[in-house]
């Protein structure tokens, strides 16, 4: 194989490189290991104006949902807009073959939420004494579905 060396021009954020990262990633481990459905995917509620009020996006692979993001507006909180997101997207999983779903939050209220749906913590990040921001912590939850 032939190797290219530097020099090479850096760049930040730019825009579509999410997607086609993503998609090189997977193309590569396609040649290392049994691939699984990998498919991202987002549910959304609007209201009757069709304004988006919730959103969630996540994707599948190895037999595992990712809830990548999760958003409801302030206004339909604990309306149960957020679970019935939370149970579409674990039966779009499901409709793909998955057999869990996990996630991370920072969010104390959120990760109560979670809880609420059966997601159990497996991990935490947190910073240290002298680090910012002070007492940041992330939750690393799971769920079999």
């Amino acid at each position: 194989m032939n190797k290219k060396t530097l020099p090479l021009t850096f760049k930040s954020d730019v825009s579509d490189a999410e997607d086609y990262i993503e998609q090189q990633l997977l193309k590569s481990l396609a040649g290392s290991q049994p691939q699984a459905v990998n498919r991202s995917f987002n549910v959304v509620a609007e209201d009757n104006g069709g304004v988006m009020v919730a959103g969630l996006t996540g994707s599948t692979a190895y037999g595992w949902l990712l809830i990548k993001t999760l958003w409801v507006a302030e206004s339909y909180r604990e309306s149960g807009v957020g679970t019935e997101l939370m149970h579409r997207a674990e039966t779009i999983a499901r409709q793909e073959g998955c057999h869990g779903a996990w996630l991370d939050t920072s969010s104390k209220s959120a990760q109560l939420f979670y809880r609420k749906l059966g997601y159990e913590p497996f991990g935490q990040l947190e910073n240290s004494m002298g680090q910012k921001p002070a007492s940041h912590r992330r939750w690393f939850m799971k769920k079999e579905i």
